[in-house]
């Protein structure tokens, strides 16, 4: 079953009413290579077993499986505000927020980052799933201004993705963040193990994105999926494998 210790709590503050949890892969039914809490549902897992890892996560956070808004992530720039009526009907989006208590924002990742928002009065909480290309194209602008409160009163937090040590890209990727601000090479470094091939640091390349916006208070990142094969699941590491999911809600 989850348990406290085997899921992530983001260390910042907010008021209590704002809850969020990153997991694992531990505390699900499984088996390999999804081994055990895979919640991803188009990873060609048995679709029985992902059900039962999502009703033991609805468990664990203590709100019903059906508020849980689950998006078809295409990694794209679409951001979508969860309400009763459309929870678990969208279709298409990488980012969600709502304003409604009992409603979950939830992102998939196994590398890509989660990045999670929410105000300093409790009144509205957001998710993003920002690999590379939606994080350049501007996924976390359009989710901050979707939320349409003043960036000083944000906090975000960086949930666990690809590593700097782990994540090479190529000089297209590069190209494509400094063609939005010169001052994302800082994230580059030319050390990848194929020639003209960079590692990026993606998490402050989120971190920068933020900033920018005027959200200063950011906390999160330094670890990651790639490396820590005991915690996390790794798309780049292991190829087939399960999802872990970054949710937040409004406790009712």
């Amino acid at each position: 079953m989850i348990t406290d210790g085997n899921t992530l709590k983001p260390a910042w503050s907010v008021p209590d009413s704002v809850r969020a949890i990153s997991t694992t892969r531990a505390g699900g039914l499984s088996r390999a290579p999804w081994d055990t809490l895979n919640l991803g549902d188009h990873v060609a897992d048995e679709p029985a077993d992902v059900q039962e890892n999502r009703e033991r996560l609805a468990g664990f956070m203590g709100i019903d499986s059906a508020r849980i808004g689950w998006l078809n992530q295409v990694h794209g720039t679409r951001v979508v505000e969860l309400v009763p009526d459309n929870v678990g009907r969208i279709t298409e989006a990488d980012a969600s927020f709502t304003r409604h208590p009992g409603i979950a924002c939830a992102i998939l990742t196994a590398d890509c980052l989660p990045v999670i928002i929410a105000d300093s009065e409790g009144a509205v909480v957001g998710a993003a799933h920002a690999g590379w290309r939606s994080l350049c194209g501007g996924i976390i602008e359009n989710l901050v201004s979707a939320m349409a409160v003043a960036p000083e009163r944000l906090q975000a937090w960086l949930g666990p993705a690809i590593g700097p040590e782990s994540f090479e890209v190529g000089p297209e990727v590069r190209d494509a963040f400094l063609k939005h601000n010169p001052e994302a090479a800082g994230a580059f470094k030319i050390e990848g193990a194929r020639p003209g091939h960079f590692m990026a640091d993606i998490y402050a390349l989120a971190s920068s994105r933020l900033n920018h916006l005027g959200v200063f208070n950011v906390t999160g990142g330094g670890l990651c999926t790639v490396q820590d094969s005991d915690r996390f699941f790794s798309y780049r590491r292991n190829g087939q494998t399960g999802r872990m999911a970054t949710v937040i809600w409004l406790s009712a």
